[in-house]
């Protein structure tokens, strides 16, 4: 398992009774598949996670300027920008340089880990996944 180290931002001090996870931070889903969407939004919202979503890289970063969410989660392979794309222009722009981006995405190759770093992301996830481990890289990222 790989794991990335970035920039975090600081988090709120209330946190839920049942994981210790924040209360209220907002995490933005770039995916364009609506039952990915729907996975990920089920579990990050049983924890008290707002959840935004964008279907498609480009949303995704016109989201996030906008938004300034505390966390991306973000597929590789979407139409207008992929999501390796996405995160290099985040990565990039002052303002969104500090929100952590995590790639969750099909593609379980070394290269894909070691790109998805060089653009930004903090961290990488193979789907499937499991809830643990996606609350896991979550906290990790948000620095909790």
């Amino acid at each position: 398992m790989i794991s990335f180290f970035g920039k975090n931002k600081k988090v709120s001090a209330e946190t839920s009774t049942s994981t210790g996870s924040p209360k209220g931070q907002t995490i933005l889903i770039v995916d364009d598949s609506p039952t990915e969407v729907h996975v990920l939004r089920k579990v990050l919202e049983a924890e008290g996670y707002k959840i935004e979503v964008a279907a498609d890289g480009q949303q995704g970063v016109e989201t996030a300027c906008t938004l300034m969410p505390d966390l991306i989660l973000m597929d590789v392979v979407m139409p207008v920008l992929n999501g390796f794309q996405a995160t290099r222009q985040l990565s990039k722009n002052a303002d969104t340089a500090n929100i952590p981006v995590i790639m969750v995405t099909t593609k379980d190759q070394e290269t894909d880990r070691n790109w998805a770093k060089r653009q930004g992301a903090v961290n990488y996830v193979v789907k499937p996944i499991s809830a643990d481990e996606l609350l896991g890289k979550v906290a990790e990222a948000l620095g909790g």
